[in-house]
């Protein structure tokens, strides 16, 4: 299911209202208002950004990659996948996407997956699961742990062997590729800037992304 839905957007970035640069390895997270747009930016180039979302009124209900691949019969995301949270509940839409195509399937880095991915020496370095944590922590709003899920790879290319596999290739994205998504509700955005260096999903070189917010 190789498929690459490209759309651009009509939005101005002078129009935004909200703009930051996420460097690389950081986290950012942030409450969307219903019908705001978010906007994810590569700026350099095959980056990924690891996502997860939050319906802001029940955060138990949490984005949800069965319920999102069961609904659009496809497991890739991209223009017109519409992001769901576990009760089936349609939290954002992708309203542009210049990338093409997403990963949903291959999860967070985190310090346990990096020493059985590679070798126990890399049980120190940064991973996206202690970046969700840590900004979690300072969102203070009562997200734990437990609120963990498995998440979006934006820009990252995670093809499925023929044998049922995952594989980390490199990504499909380009300088300034970028997706977009329309909050249906009060919407929780939580992203890790992914700091992995073990495989091509960073082109070995972690860069920066830019996060911008329209409010329709």
């Amino acid at each position: 299911m190789a498929v690459f839905n490209r759309l651009e957007s009509p939005r101005k970035i002078e129009d935004a209202v909200y703009d930051v640069i996420v460097p690389a390895g950081d986290g950012w997270m942030k409450e969307l208002e219903p019908g705001q747009v978010l906007r994810i930016v590569d700026l350099e180039g095959n980056q990924a950004a690891d996502t997860l979302f939050y319906d802001a009124e029940n955060p138990e209900d949490h984005y949800s990659a069965i319920a999102t691949m069961t609904g659009q019969g496809n497991i890739y995301l991209t223009a017109g996948s519409v992001l769901r949270t576990e009760s089936g509940k349609a939290l954002l839409t992708i309203v542009a996407d210049t990338c093409g195509r997403h990963d949903t399937l291959g999860g967070a880095c985190s310090a346990q997956s990096n020493t059985v991915r590679y070798s126990h020496d890399t049980l120190p370095m940064h991973n996206c699961r202690d970046t969700f944590l840590l900004q979690m922590a300072k969102f203070d709003k009562g997200y734990l742990k437990r609120d963990l899920a498995p998440n979006i790879n934006f820009f990252m290319n995670v093809p499925v062997t023929p044998e049922g596999g995952l594989k980390f290739d490199d990504g499909v994205s380009s300088p300034g590729a970028y997706v977009e998504m329309q909050a249906h509700g009060r919407t929780t955005a939580l992203v890790s800037n992914c700091p992995q260096l073990n495989n091509p999903c960073n082109a070995y070189n972690p860069t920066p992304i830019r996060i911008l917010i329209w409010d329709n």
